[in-house]
């Protein structure tokens, strides 16, 4: 990692101790990139020879359960039913008691605050992982709380330098207070790609993709204008956007706005993600806002040529451009431009894919990340 980045959690690289037993708690279960950390560490624990416990909201989506299905990983519920609930916290001590958990882990505000506050009443160590949102930053209280449940865990961790950062100055924190690990993902190779055929592209047509819920910090309206502006210079370039969210009819009519309701092409969720990434030219994550969005690693692991916004640990990820093309956020005319560039040159685009490969093994695999967050339950 290069020396630029935050403290991370070196030396946190142990196996699991044998019948380990931890508690992954979450308030979401969509397809989100911190929901598919929880899933990720809840099988390397399993496999490696411990129990995962996953505790999830009562009446949620399923999908990590779905996911999660004939791993041997169990699945509990908590209940909370309004903002401030001793009972929420109560219920989670139980929780941990009736299973026997020796680590808690919690992931984004609200598990971190009634995950520590329950983990006290239990009497077992706690973590924290932070993965981009700084929904706590906006509330006086809400920072009171985190910063309490900071105080009170074991250990925090941030998937991005920027976010441990921004815990450590909005919640009045000493450095050693927030560790770094950046997120990891697996390395799939794409066994049937079929995106082309379905989108009936031809053997000239190039495809650049995006993938991310349709949330406005995602930044595909600037991706949309981005490929508006560049349109007539690649009349064959098409974009598809991966994922789902509200924005999907705004996109779309943005898209037939600026004449491109036939070049644009709006996936939904998909789960075939190496295939799609196999189909694509060209990756693009125009983000307003990240920590470290487990798509780019994907893209990176697949060899993609990358063009993405400066923000969150996504220059970090890159090597500060050796691997990617960085942009400033919210500019439609930067993407435009570096998208125009890349697909002006073809040795470039290989050789930045390439280089995006190597880093997102070495550095990115989901096995060091699990190595370290194991190692981390272990020493606790």
């Amino acid at each position: 990692m290069d020396g630029r980045t935050s403290r991370t959690a070196a030396g946190l690289t142990s196996a699991p101790r044998p019948g380990l037993r931890v508690a992954q708690l979450i308030e979401t279960d969509g397809p989100g990139g911190a929901e598919r950390v929880v899933v990720h560490l809840a099988r390397a624990l399993q496999e490696g020879g411990g129990q995962s416990v996953v505790v999830l909201p009562p009446n949620g989506e399923g999908w990590i359960e779905a996911e999660l299905e004939g791993s041997g990983v169990v699945i509990d519920r908590f209940h909370l039913d309004r903002p401030l609930s001793p009972a929420c916290a109560q219920a989670l001590a139980e929780c941990f008691a009736r299973h026997r958990v020796d680590v808690a882990h919690s992931h984004e505000f609200s598990m971190a605050v009634y995950g520590a506050w329950g983990a006290r009443r239990a009497g077992v160590p706690h973590v924290i992982t932070m993965h981009g949102g700084r929904y706590y930053a906006d509330r006086i209280r809400r920072r009171i709380a985190l910063g309490a449940a900071v105080r009170a865990s074991a250990r925090t961790v941030a998937v991005s330098s920027g976010l441990a950062s921004h815990l450590r100055r909005d919640l009045w924190l000493s450095s050693s207070r927030v560790l770094m690990i950046p997120n990891g993902v697996p390395y799939a190779a794409p066994a049937h790609v079929t995106l082309r055929d379905e989108l009936h592209l031809g053997p000239d047509d190039r495809l650049m993709l995006a993938i991310g819920n349709l949330y406005p910090v995602k930044g595909h309206r600037h991706l949309i204008d981005a490929f508006s502006l560049v349109a007539h210079r690649h009349p064959t370039l098409h974009c598809a956007i991966g994922g789902r969210g509200h924005l999907d009819a705004d996109l779309a009519a943005l898209a037939r706005d600026r004449g491109l309701a036939t070049r644009v092409h709006l996936l939904g969720l998909r789960s075939d993600v190496p295939a799609i990434l196999g189909a694509a030219d060209l990756f693009v994550q125009p983000s307003l806002s990240e920590g470290l969005p487990l798509a780019l690693l994907e893209a990176m692991q697949a060899g993609r040529p990358i063009v993405a916004t400066s923000v969150g640990e996504m220059p970090v990820a890159l090597g500060f451009g050796d691997a990617g093309v960085l942009v400033e956020p919210g500019s439609p005319g930067a993407l435009a431009a570096a998208i125009d560039s890349l697909l002006n040159d073809p040795m470039r685009a290989e050789t930045l894919g390439t280089r995006a490969a190597e880093r997102a093994r070495a550095e990115y695999g989901l096995p060091r990340m699990a190595a370290r967050y194991l190692g981390m339950y272990s020493d606790l």
